[in-house]
């Protein structure tokens, strides 16, 4: 993404933004409620158009190849997308149909995320009967089935209580770097970024801070993620 900008009529959504997610990283785009993550978010995704600037996904441009570089991206909306009726199972197989594997290919890839992803007990369940940490790995067991090089993940801790956050934020992390896919983890949540991360630091639209979170603390004198945000949002209005 380079110097991306998108408005909502007079009021200035995105101004300039640029970021990359490199393989096996895991990038948290950290901001408030408002700071333009879901616009970002919904350009990246294909939903928005950019009023200026770019995005390149795996070398492809969105405008101009979207199908292919779409294609190389899987996405965890904050809001579930699943169908609450249908099993594990029956939504991993739909997923897959609409991702264009074959019926052999597709079973294989659904065996294997069900086991990677921790859900055989719930596999013949009908996801209105699961939790909501179990949900939202159903929703990432479906956005990886067909192995993209991007995972975009919207506020997709919101609503699960502390444990949940925990474990499925680990959990992730842990699949990052087995599989070296990139991540961008769009949160307003300190304690979802650790010191290892790459940080995006979002406010009112603007890019104020960037880099590997433990760089940025000892670049701003400070000892955790909450401070440094704190530090640099206030710089910036001042």
């Amino acid at each position: 993404m380079e110097q991306v900008e998108f408005s909502y009529g007079k009021t200035k959504a995105l101004n300039g933004v640029s970021l990359q997610v490199r393989p096996g990283r895991f990038v948290a785009l950290l901001g408030a409620n408002g700071a333009g993550k879901s616009t970002l978010f919904s350009i990246v995704t294909g939903l928005y158009s950019a009023h200026a600037g770019g995005v390149t996904i795996m070398g492809n441009d969105l405008r101009s190849a979207t199908l292919k570089a779409l294609a190389c991206m899987g996405v965890v909306f904050q809001r579930t997308t699943l169908d609450l009726d249908l099993s594990v199972f029956q939504n991993l197989r739909y997923a897959a149909e609409l991702q264009g594997l074959s019926r052999k290919h597709g079973r294989q890839k659904i065996a294997g995320a069900i086991a990677q992803h921790g859900l055989a007990e719930f596999e013949g369940r009908k996801v209105s009967a699961l939790s909501g940490g179990q949900r939202r790995r159903v929703e990432l067991a479906r956005a990886l089935l067909h192995s993209p090089s991007l995972l975009l993940l919207d506020e997709p801790t919101v609503g699960l209580d502390l444990g949940s956050r925990a474990e499925f934020v680990a959990h992730v992390k842990s699949l990052c770097e087995a599989q070296q896919t990139g991540v961008l983890w769009a949160t307003h949540l300190m304690d979802e970024v650790e010191p290892t991360d790459d940080v995006y630091i979002l406010d009112k639209g603007d890019i104020v801070a960037r880099g590997e979170v433990q760089a940025l603390l000892t670049e701003h004198g400070v000892s955790d993620v909450t401070a440094l945000y704190n530090k640099v949002v206030k710089r910036k209005v001042s």
